[in-house]
């Protein structure tokens, strides 16, 4: 009997880490050993309020990531594990997680899962080393309003290329008109 409320525990355990993994935008697992509680509680701070960083048992969180249907993550799953939920953008988490690291080297990034796909340490990197998707999407505006820049004057240099014409023709014939006179 004793055994009953623990195992639904650890099936609420299950679902709840399944419907995150299902949920976020990306996954990333580190090892945490070494980390004081309040290394931890700083580095929560720093990834936001869109992301979560929750330590938990490796065999709940293997059941989990297949139940959420992602494979390729067994192997991370050693050690002591921590997994970061993201549920905001992802590039600034894997920023925060990036420089927390450098930080204090006792966090070590194992890799994760990008847009239902496992990814390696070294991917996680390579996404905090992208720029944010606010400077990405203001790039691309610049870019695009630049553009319609160009395309405006194109489309306007025959229009004042022919009021130029118009006016020296006019000029023109009003010389003609006065030498005649």
């Amino acid at each position: 009997m004793a055994d009953k409320p623990v195992r639904a525990d650890k099936a609420t355990a299950v679902a709840e880490l399944t419907e995150h993994f299902r949920s976020s935008g990306a996954t990333v697992l580190t090892e945490y050993r070494g980390l004081t509680v309040a290394q931890l509680t700083q580095l929560r701070r720093s990834l936001g309020r869109d992301t979560t960083y929750s330590v938990t048992k490796n065999t709940l969180a293997k059941r989990a990531a297949t139940d959420a249907g992602i494979e390729g993550l067994d192997e991370l799953f050693t050690g002591p594990t921590a997994l970061t939920f993201v549920g905001g953008d992802v590039v600034e988490a894997a920023k925060g997680l990036r420089d927390f690291a450098k930080a204090n080297p006792k966090l070590v990034i194992k890799g994760g899962v990008f847009e239902g796909k496992a990814i390696t340490a070294a991917e996680v990197t390579k996404l905090a080393d992208l720029e944010s998707r606010e400077v990405l999407l203001a790039k691309l505006a610049g870019a695009m309003k630049g553009s319609l820049s160009k395309a405006a004057a194109l489309f306007q240099a025959p229009l004042s290329k022919t009021a130029r014409l118009a006016a020296a023709l006019q000029d023109k014939r009003e010389k003609e008109g006065a030498e005649q006179a």
